[in-house]
């Protein structure tokens, strides 16, 4: 399956991976939400409801390009740095190209939505 995120300058396609947690994402699309800067590594929104994650596993690390959910906070996180294992971080996919002006994106909506294939 296949996601796009579009900000105001960019829009990247994500390849979602096997599992519960991105299928229970695809089920809330398409989606409109207010995504801010967290740690001048990843880029967060916070959805309309937290995920089931009692099969993934425990953590994870993040390199650039992933998308990732923290379950703790509830909110989807789209990584232009890597990040180290995080107790509660789950893989959902990974950004099918470069990430080019990711980290430049400012705070504001974006858009989330499957793609027909």
């Amino acid at each position: 399956m296949k996601i796009r995120f579009r900000f105001s300058a960019d829009a990247f396609t994500v390849t979602l991976i096997d599992q519960p947690a991105a299928y229970e994402l695809v089920s809330m699309l398409p989606l409109q939400l207010e995504v801010s800067d967290f740690g001048s590594a990843e880029k967060i929104t916070y959805l309309p409801h937290e995920l089931t994650v009692d099969s993934a596993p425990a953590g994870t690390d993040a390199d650039a390009g992933d998308l990732a959910y923290y379950a703790p906070w509830g909110n989807l996180a789209l990584f232009y740095k890597t990040a180290p294992y995080a107790r509660g971080l789950v893989r959902l996919g990974s950004i099918d190209s470069a990430i080019g002006k990711l980290g430049q994106q400012r705070e504001g909506v974006v858009t989330i939505e499957l793609i027909d294939e």
